[in-house]
């Protein structure tokens, strides 16, 4: 095993474990290392100090399907907004007046406070949660 100290394109630094330094070619290559923090596939090798073996440190598979599932939460969050109408912070507003018959139903997403979403499951308005992914470059 083989611990980089890797960077993205947006100045991120992060640490991944790799078998070798050509499973990290091969994974990169292939676009699943991602930044930790904000999914831009650009990635370059950091300077690092010589590596100490730790147990916190997450071999280079579950890095990659760390990398996958945000890649995927980006891709949820841009169908989404694709095919919603933003509501914003009216978000329960709008779907009790759907579920109440006083709006057309539709697709809508927004943010709604924990007391409001609490209110809306009693009331027996369905909707879902999803993370919200930050943007960036999946």
């Amino acid at each position: 095993m083989i611990s980089y100290d890797l960077k993205c394109a947006k100045g991120h630094v992060f640490e991944a474990w790799f078998k070798d330094s050509a499973n990290f070619d091969r994974l990169k290559r292939a676009g699943k290392v991602v930044c930790a923090h904000c999914g831009n596939a650009k990635i370059a090798k950091a300077p690092m100090a010589p590596a100490v073996a730790s147990k916190k440190l997450a071999p280079s598979e579950e890095v990659a399907q760390a990398a996958a599932a945000r890649k995927m939460l980006y891709q949820m969050r841009e169908a989404v907004e694709k095919n919603c109408e933003p509501v914003g912070e009216k978000f329960a507003e709008e779907a009790r007046k759907m579920h109440y018959g006083e709006a057309d139903k539709r697709n809508i997403y927004g943010q709604a406070t924990p007391t409001e979403a609490q209110e809306l499951r009693e009331e027996g308005i369905e909707f879902g949660e999803l993370p919200w992914a930050e943007r960036g470059d999946a």
